[in-house]
């Protein structure tokens, strides 16, 4: 790989990021909104994906448990990717397609966001875990790629890195799923009564 090329790839990068900043930005606040209420009502976040959108599952549900930038309440979400024996019972018992769906009917209840990350739009398994999530009455978000093919129209809000490019749009999705965690952090640190201050529903630590 060549000087250029290694430039190239990271100016790739830049300008969607770029495009993203320019396109995206009401679809971000959107579902900042809808995660910020669920923690404000005492509900939680679900987090799933396959292989490199797992790890920014258990990535960002990290970032809200922990924290982000400032010290607050510790904030519910869970990765729906961590689990090995309920991923491997559900998947042998019920086949691959069932992971998601199994887990959010245990786990979802009305009030709870689920956020779905599918590079392609495409992951069967994915798309049946934001049907189980609608039925469930979950508010629904995706980062996806490309032209969000079928999962962007299911959800309430859809967030479309435009690339056809897996690398590309993971950049992407970890800058994205970032920015939600600083606007939550804002939102909360700012509006809530201090950084320290315990969201309805949530137990002092």
């Amino acid at each position: 790989m060549s000087p250029i090329d290694i430039a190239r790839a990271l100016l790739d990068s830049a300008e969607l990021k770029r495009q993203i900043a320019l396109e995206q930005v009401d679809a971000i606040g959107r579902a900042g909104d809808a995660i910020v209420a669920a923690f404000r009502q005492g509900n939680k976040l679900l987090l799933f994906g396959n292989g490199g959108s797992a790890a920014d599952a258990q990535h960002l549900a990290a970032e809200f448990v922990g924290r982000y930038v400032a010290e607050r309440a510790p904030l519910p979400a869970i990765a729906l990717t961590t689990d090995s024996s309920a991923l491997t019972a559900i998947g042998n018992d019920y086949g691959f397609e069932q992971v998601f769906v199994r887990q959010i009917r245990a786990l979802g209840r009305r009030g709870d966001v689920a956020i779905a990350i599918s590079t392609s739009g495409r992951s069967r398994n994915v798309i049946l875990g934001i049907e189980a999530a609608r039925e469930a009455g979950l508010a629904t978000i995706a980062l996806t790629g490309g032209d969000g093919s079928s999962l962007a129209p299911i959800v309430d809000v859809a967030i479309v890195v435009p690339s056809t490019t897996t690398a590309r749009i993971q950049e992407c999705h970890i800058a994205i799923g970032h920015v939600l965690c600083e606007y939550v952090d804002g939102e909360l640190t700012e509006k809530d009564g201090g950084p320290n201050n315990p969201l309805p529903g949530s137990r002092t630590p």
